[in-house]
């Protein structure tokens, strides 16, 4: 397939880059510093400014998928607005590209931990994860007016952490998964990188929201 990437260079998008290109797929990266990624088979690089809906849309046109690892950055002090500024734009430009399947990296905060109670509005929430946690959740309930759109929302588990393939994880909904002896849920970055691009290649939660797990 030939994809657009938005967000290459992340904790989530190295990875995801990389298993994208293992797999033969051609691949486009959307950034504003182009510099940052070597070249590599199968790899094109294009300056965008992702704030910018018509960068976005040139940049993606004539592309089967777009998959964006959107984050401002953790330190930014604006995250919250800069996350739904940069958020409006890229699905305005892929809509104006004509572009249908998009797959949108999300966090663990807006999983349901009880009946009508997300994990972000819990005491056991991380305070310094809240304002980019908080904006992903409304990037979240946009989608389901965005009809035109073959989207899927991927919310990791609570733990996220760095670490090899295994080419293996569970699938879930809109549920965390319960902990297990005391611990939360966990999957490498390497083994969610498998996950999105088998939802990219397999569609199997089209309009929908999903979570994982090792």
């Amino acid at each position: 397939m030939k994809i657009a990437l938005i967000g290459a260079t992340g904790y989530v998008g190295t990875p995801l880059l990389q298993e994208l290109l293992q797999r033969g797929h051609q691949v486009t990266v959307l950034a504003r510093q182009p510099e940052k990624l070597q070249a590599q088979a199968g790899l094109t690089v294009v300056k965008a400014d992702v704030y910018d809906a018509a960068q976005v849309a040139q940049a993606v046109t004539g592309h089967d998928a777009v998959i964006s690892a959107f984050n401002p950055g953790w330190a930014e002090a604006a995250l919250y607005d800069l996350f739904l500024q940069g958020s409006r734009a890229i699905l305005a430009g892929i809509k104006q590209a004509g572009i249908k399947r998009v797959l949108i990296v999300g966090g663990a905060g807006s999983l349901y931990v009880a009946p009508g109670v997300q994990f972000i509005d819990t005491d056991a929430f991380p305070a310094e994860y809240k304002a980019g946690a908080s904006a992903a959740r409304e990037v979240l309930r946009w989608l389901p007016a965005e009809t035109g759109l073959d989207w899927s929302f991927v919310s990791p588990p609570p733990l996220l952490v760095p670490g090899e393939r295994s080419g293996n994880y569970r699938l879930g909904g809109d549920d965390m998964w319960p902990m297990v002896n005391g611990q939360p849920a966990t999957i490498t970055t390497a083994d969610l990188a498998v996950a999105m691009v088998d939802e990219i290649e397999q569609g199997r939660h089209l309009q929908r929201r999903f979570t994982v797990a090792a």
